[in-house]
């Protein structure tokens, strides 16, 4: 998908880019019956504590209901492309042939009116969803199950994908977009192609309002703080951080510090971390 650029007329629109949203319906209005109301929480738990940083305000928008799960097989019409607030990638609505409508992540190369199946007898095209023991090895896919029936947990942003190594006893190996290569149960699900709205990661904001209006308030570094704020605040002007090194407000380690348990359950379906050399 193209980025549109802007004539330099202020300071912010010199850099911004945004999505010339090619194949999207502009004039379609979200299914009703697909969408839900999304109450804000600025980043606070239900003892109104913050426990997410730098949420709040932004604009008001609806969830999208997306099917994740799959579970209805049969053919289906794209009836459109939509622009989701919620998600990177772009959404497809699409319509079974009893009627129901549902909304998926739309792959690349996927149009309006185009014929897509989920059932293992689905054809290896782009939008097809099927168990992965029904899918060739090499194949690029997406929305990967991680337990069958659950939904699809894995490889959901914008112009992600995986690829599909190996298979052997019940088991395939997965070569996620980090790198990490993992085992997933072969009667797991996933959908054929690359996530699309591929173009997603090299559009510049611009401004800080584009953040605002995204739900997004401003970050503060701590080096420009108090002591009594945080471990990097302090000194006579512009001074370090001043500890071995760079660690979050309340003192852990940040820049590379480890967070995964050492024995966590899911290592033994890991065949290769992301950063293994």
């Amino acid at each position: 998908m193209a980025i549109k650029t802007f004539k330099p007329t202020t300071p912010s629109r010199r850099h911004m880019t945004v999505s010339a949203f090619e194949g999207i319906d502009k004039k379609a209005k979200p299914e009703r019956s697909l969408t839900e109301v999304l109450s804000k929480h600025a980043g606070r738990n239900s003892y109104g504590r913050i426990t997410v940083r730098h949420r709040g305000g932004g604009n008001k928008q609806k969830y999208r209901i997306i099917d994740f799960k799959r579970d209805k097989e049969g053919k289906a019409t794209v009836v459109n492309l939509q622009y989701d607030p919620n998600r990177s990638a772009n959404i497809a609505l699409i319509e079974y042939e009893d009627g129901e409508r549902r909304y998926i992540l739309a792959p690349n190369g996927l149009k309006a009116g185009h014929i897509i199946m989920t059932g293992p007898d689905a054809d290896i095209l782009p939008g097809n969803c099927l168990p992965i023991a029904n899918i060739p090895v090499g194949e690029e896919i997406h929305c990967i199950e991680l337990y069958p029936g659950k939904g699809a947990q894995l490889v959901r942003a914008a112009g992600v994908a995986a690829q599909l190594m190996a298979k052997e006893n019940g088991m395939a190996q997965v070569r996620l977009p980090s790198g990490e290569v993992r085992y997933v149960r072969e009667n797991c699900k996933a959908t054929i192609g690359q996530v699309g709205n591929t173009d997603w990661a090299n559009i510049q904001i611009g401004k800080a309002g584009r953040k605002r209006h995204m739900g997004w308030r401003p970050t503060v570094r701590g080096s420009v703080m108090n002591p009594n704020d945080h471990p990097h605040g302090g000194g006579e002007g512009k001074s370090p951080v001043g500890r071995p090194g760079p660690v979050t407000p309340w003192g852990k380690p940040a820049l590379g510090y480890k967070t995964r348990k050492t024995k966590n359950r899911t290592d033994k379906f890991i065949v290769k971390r992301r950063n293994a050399k």
